[in-house]
Parts: structure tokens; sequence; C-alpha cells
């Protein structure tokens, strides 16, 4: 494969009344975890209906591994696992049955790394497949799709009902993928998980990219902010003088916020070494924070 796995070009899938995807551009590197987040009816799912080939796309193409999505549809799930928004199993009794006849079809024969999966989302695979739980599906699920050991992974909402611990198990089989190389396109709308294992994302809105970013890039912002919190009076309000980069203030706590460029850091510290400071805490933006701020620009 190139190092350019999946590219998206200009896909649009219009049902009309503006729900859709519309002029959809994306690229995901060979390795990256790339992390595709939107509310509920954003155009998520519709995006990766068109990856896996289920549906055809107005306009625009994608292509994985260079075949392209409707036409090669077959060829790529040879090299691309996928778990669904919605999980519908076949009419077998137990997840057991489930995943050896997944196992069976995958041509796999040595089901250690299987059975380490099931371990770490303490998956209980002997229960009954229909009266599974939202969680213990989304288990076997991502159990299916991670056993192929495939070299991508396309990953629609796939810790729906899965508790917190269990995602942080997820995450760290999700990790595990990514040192062996693989490329991953995982959908959420929970900011947290998507912010913890991906390199880049990509924010959907009413069907349209509305930005795209680089974590490093969010991990190392142009500017840092500081709360600051004072012992002495004299000494916030001395503060308060001789600094200029305020973007909040409380007096009765003895607190400010502080907001500067990189470059201005060592300033910041030259105007505190003479003074009294209870505690300094760097408050870092989030992912979510960042798109809310997106948002409101869109919305302006």
């Amino acid at each position: 494969m190139s190092d350019q796995v999946i590219k998206v070009r200009n896909l649009t899938k219009d049902y009309g009344q503006n729900r859709g995807i519309f002029d959809i551009n994306l690229d995901i590197d060979k390795g990256k975890v790339f992390g595709y987040v939107g509310t509920n009816g954003s155009g998520k799912t519709t995006t990766i209906r068109n990856m896996m080939g289920f549906i055809k796309p107005d306009q625009g193409s994608v292509t994985i591994g260079g075949l392209d999505s409707w036409k090669d549809a077959t060829e790529i799930k040879k090299f691309v696992s996928y778990v669904p928004g919605e999980i519908a199993f076949p009419s077998l009794a137990t997840g057991t049955d489930f995943l050896k006849l997944q196992a069976d079809y995958l041509g796999i024969h040595d089901l250690t790394y299987m059975n380490h999966i099931i371990s770490m989302l303490q998956l209980d695979p002997t229960a009954n497949l229909k009266r599974m739980s939202k969680g213990m599906k989304q288990k076997t699920a991502i159990t299916a799709a991670l056993m192929g050991d495939k070299e991508v992974l396309i990953l629609d909402e796939p810790t729906t009902g899965l508790d917190p611990l269990m995602r942080d198990s997820f995450i760290e089989l999700i990790r595990e993928e990514k040192e062996k190389g693989r490329t991953i396109f995982m959908s959420s709308h929970i900011f947290e998980e998507i912010e913890h294992i991906c390199d880049q994302v990509a924010m959907i809105k009413d069907g349209r990219i509305v930005d795209t970013i680089d974590l490093w890039d969010l991990r190392h912002w142009k500017t840092k902010t500081f709360d600051i919190c004072f012992k002495e009076l004299d000494d916030y309000k001395g503060f308060l003088k001789k600094f200029h980069q305020i973007k909040d203030t409380d007096e009765e706590n003895l607190f400010c916020r502080v907001e500067m460029p990189v470059s201005e850091i060592q300033q910041l510290f030259h105007v505190l070494k003479d003074l009294s400071v209870a505690s300094l805490k760097e408050a870092h933006i989030t992912l979510e924070q960042y798109f809310r701020q997106v948002y409101a620009k869109g919305e302006d």
C-alpha cells in the first residue's frame, strides 16, 4: 500500500432536505489513527458506508489501498475489518459459535490473539447471541473485527454500549493495532477517547467537514494558558499590574488566568519569581473545547 491508504474525494450522497454528506475530502495515511467526530445524524455513518461500498455515492469517490470502494468492494474487504454502527448477528446460538464461524471464514487457525481480545474486553462468548446486552454485542463485534489482523480497520462508533473501564481496554487494543502499523478510521461522538488515541481528527457537521486538526498541533498549541493562585493579596494585585495577558480574575480567591503566546512564557515566570504563588497549573485546551470554538465560529 502507498503512504496514503484512504482517499476521499468530493464525496457526496444527497438524501434530500439537506440530509446526507456533501463534498467530503479526507486523506488517511498508512499507520495513522484517524478520528471522525460529530453529533448523531451529522453524516459519520453515511461516510463510512460509502467507504465500505455499501452505498453508491452521487458524486466523488473513496479509494482504499488504491481500489475504488464501490467498484472493488469485494476485493477491499480482504484487507479491511469493519465494526458497524448497528450490529446484526446471524442466527447462531452463542457468541462462541459466531466467532468460530468468523475464524473459519478468515482462515484463522491460531486463536491466541482472539482469546487475548476476549480477555481484554472481559467478554463471555458462551452467552446466547440474541440475548446479549448492547455492550456484549459490541465486544463480540470488536473481537470479530480485530481477530482478522487486517491492514485497515474502519470502526463506526465502536465503543457504544461499553462502560468506561471497557473503553479503556478498547483504547489499549487500538494502541496495540497502531503499533503493528495498522491504518485505523474511527468515528465517535466521545471526544475524550478520540483525543487519547488519534493522530488526526476531522469534524463533520450537517454533512460537511467543518475542520480537520492534527492532534500534535493541539497538544503543542501556539498559545499557553495558566491558572495561578497567590498566597497574598498584595502579590495578586502586584501581578495584575506587572503582567497584562490576563484572561480572567477572581480577587476573592486570589486567582487569575493568563493566556499568552509561547514566546512570552519566560516573561511570565520572570514576573512570578518574586511573588508568593500558591499554585500554578497549565490549562490545556481539549479536543472538545477546540471543536466547540469551531462550532461557535460556524454559527456566527
